[in-house]
């Protein structure tokens, strides 16, 4: 009898320098035992140091990569990364509902480790009215947060309102990262409307954080897709992107990837 494997799908924009988006997600994938599909949105020429260039994949292309997936590997989970347009954010919101996809996890990349802008102003409207009520989680960083809060997002006490205004507007949870605090701690917040889970871990010291962002949205896609509760999916992928910082192999000039 042929064993049975869960399957997710990455909806994201491909790094050349092999460390984020669907890169990433596809190795998280297959080390958390998922097998991984994609849909590729963007051809980048980036590496360590930063995006030097944006190739955006045609809509249709995109969205018939969707299509012919889930046809034949429905997904047990899948998630989102760069978008990029206000045009593909609408299109690939519509897929999802048609679809009806389930245990989607919604990674606002807006901005890179090396500060690059990756999403225009109408993309993140269209993110906010069009995506953030199809999600399962959020997991949005402190300069995403803050963008689609627009308050600073500064302290852990605004990292907890932050959570509360993004469940309002229609996600089922959010995770606020707290990589970019200041001090040598680090805090997660992870917040569903009903309840409110804090993990807070000593900070590693590392140059080696280029794709964390999208290494921790799809291995909590992972963790979905193997039919675990939400808030063990989210723990065991912090602990996943924990390991992963400190097994860093030092690659690259800039931000290395992690070694995952």
């Amino acid at each position: 009898m042929a064993m049975s494997i869960p399957v997710a799908l990455t909806i994201a924009g491909s790094d050349s320098g092999g460390g984020a988006g669907i890169q990433a997600d596809l190795k998280t994938f297959h080390a958390l035992g998922v097998f991984g599909t994609s849909a590729v949105t963007a051809i980048t020429a980036q590496n360590t140091l930063g995006v030097e260039g944006v190739y955006a994949v045609p809509i249709e292309m995109v969205l018939l990569q969707i299509d012919v997936v889930v046809s034949d590997l429905p997904p047990d989970a899948c998630k989102t990364g760069m978008l990029a347009t206000a045009q593909l954010v609408h299109a690939v919101a519509g897929r999802i509902r048609h679809h009806e996809l389930r245990n989607y996890v919604l990674d606002p990349v807006m901005i890179a480790t090396s500060g690059d802008r990756l999403l225009d102003a109408d993309a993140e409207k269209a993110l906010q009215e069009l995506l953030i009520p199809l999600a399962t989680i959020v997991t949005p960083n402190l300069d995403e947060a803050a963008a689609l809060v627009h308050f600073p997002v500064e302290t852990e006490a605004a990292m907890h309102e932050a959570a509360r205004v993004l469940v309002a507007r229609g996600a089922r949870a959010v995770l606020v990262k707290g990589g970019h605090l200041r001090g040598d701690r680090v805090i997660d917040i992870l917040h569903d409307g009903r309840t409110t889970e804090r993990w807070e871990r000593d900070r590693i010291d590392t140059r080696n954080t280029h794709g964390t962002g999208c290494t921790l949205s799809s291995a909590i896609a992972a963790g979905l897709a193997h039919g675990r509760p939400l808030q063990r999916a989210v723990e065991n992928a912090l602990d996943f992107v924990r390991q992963g910082l400190l097994a860093a192999p030092g690659l690259g000039q800039g931000h290395g990837p992690l070694g995952i």
